[in-house]
């Protein structure tokens, strides 16, 4: 036991002390800031007003000033799909996900009417595109005369830049509520009632569980936590998955195995290894966590001092952070223990690399199966899916905050979780017992089932 302790403070302390660990314990929130926030920043950015032309055809041109006001007026029509429709977000193609995206971001425009005053309205457009040409202008939108009274009646737009989406949805959106406004108030609807009577509703969610009792209102923070654990479980596996492979294949490479043979058994050098690489990963997620919550609640507590009241940290319940905290566990160490018998079976970091490579499209795979799972939790396909040990880190964490299964298969899954991590570990101790001492050559299946049976 000594000696076995004596590895993995090694290896821990190691790692710890090197400059690399604090870089990236530093690093890496500021890289996640940078990945999740400054995209979503620039993709909100637009520099400089879209300047458009308004030809309205209508009978007295009375839709400009509607037309007008909805372009230069952003309201709380222009959000984007909340947590309840991640999964159809997720589904859709990326066309569709880029047009919903340009829901939740500001647009600025400059808007200018332009009349016919007699003339066609090819010579309108032929003017208007030497505009374009010259640059003094970005697009113009035609709306036809019986735009009010025929619904199958299409307005155009034309720009520069059609390939904009996120522009073109904004433009599209606002059109159809201008229209929409003036359709209502041609058919008698007082215009001060419109506004009321388009108001959306906002939908509160309560879950019942299966003894019919009401749980406490849903924020969708759960759904949310679930994302985060997947996320967790991605970057782990990729920062420390190859640290390791390499720290396995360590050994082999500088032929220091050999010697260590002599004092200590191959399964405590393996164990020793998994272990002090595993808390080095537990030891960053855990600053990395408590900065994140220490600057939640500091980003909270200035909001709310500017007076921006009804922000909180999300609250759930306990035990859904018991579970989130078992199955991200769990999900580590099973693509921790495949790295670890991939790097028993090398015999450089280089070949490790591409071999464990299909490790992360297992993974991806089972973060894609969670949009699934979220539709129907209590499915055969969602049982079957959280029962594999790859998947059911993410899938059933997934189910327990959709709609919560019986205790029995939540045990049962983490059970053959905890096997299969076993299991990993026999097979890996078999082959690293005999793969370390071999060198220069790649090891074959038939090789590998000989070691196994050895």
């Amino acid at each position: 036991m000594n000696k076995f302790l004596a590895i993995v403070r090694r290896e821990y302390v190691q790692r710890v002390r090197t400059k690399f660990f604090v870089f990236m314990t530093i690093l890496g929130p500021v890289m996640l800031l940078i990945v999740t926030v400054v995209p979503g920043l620039l993709l909100s950015k637009k520099f400089g007003d879209t300047r458009i032309a308004v030809v309205d055809q209508t009978e007295g041109t009375k839709l400009y000033e509607s037309v007008r006001n909805s372009l230069l007026k952003r309201d709380r029509n222009d959000q984007m799909v909340g947590a309840s429709g991640v999964a159809e977000a997720a589904n859709a193609n990326a066309k569709e996900r880029l047009e919903q995206a340009g829901k939740s971001v500001s647009g600025s425009f400059s808007v200018e009417q332009v009349n016919l005053k007699n003339r066609s309205l090819a010579e309108v457009q032929t003017e208007l595109n030497q505009r374009i040409g010259r640059n003094q202008l970005d697009g113009y939108l035609v709306i036809p005369p019986d735009i009010l009274q025929n619904s199958n009646s299409k307005t155009s737009y034309y720009g520069r830049n059609v390939n904009d989406m996120i522009t073109r949805g904004q433009i599209e959106q606002r059109l159809n509520r201008a229209i929409s406004r003036q359709r209502l108030i041609d058919n008698g609807v007082p215009e001060r009632k419109i506004d009321d009577l388009a108001k959306p509703i906002v939908l509160a969610t309560y879950p019942i569980n299966e003894n019919g009792q009401e749980g406490a209102k849903d924020s969708g923070a759960g759904f949310v936590m679930v994302f985060i654990i997947a996320f967790l479980i991605y970057i782990t596996v990729l920062l420390y998955g190859q640290v390791v492979l390499g720290a396995v294949v360590e050994e082999k490479e500088t032929r220091i195995a050999e010697i260590l043979f002599s004092s200590v058994s191959s399964l405590q050098l393996m164990l020793g290894k998994l272990i002090g690489v595993s808390l080095v990963a537990l030891t960053q997620m855990a600053i990395w966590g408590l900065a994140f919550v220490a600057l939640s609640v500091w980003g909270i507590s200035m909001l709310e001092g500017k007076g921006l009241e009804g922000l909180s940290l999300p609250h759930l319940p306990p035990f859904f952070f018991v579970y989130f905290f078992l199955f991200f566990v769990l999900g580590y160490f099973v693509y921790a223990t495949i790295y670890l018998l991939v790097g028993s079976m090398v015999t450089t970091t280089q070949e490790g690399s591409q071999v464990a490579m299909p490790i992360v499209f297992l993974l991806m795979s089972g973060l894609y199966m969670a949009f699934a799972v979220i539709r129907s939790p209590a499915s055969q396909f969602a049982f079957w899916v959280s029962m594999v040990p790859f998947f059911s880190p993410i899938t059933m964490t997934v189910r327990i905050v959709s709609q919560t299964p019986p205790f029995w298969q939540i045990a049962l899954s983490y059970s053959i979780g905890v096997t299969s991590v076993v299991l990993l570990l026999w097979l890996a101790a078999r082959i690293y017992r005999v793969g370390m001492l071999m060198y220069g050559k790649k090891a074959s299946i038939p090789e590998v089932m000989r070691w196994l049976r050895q």
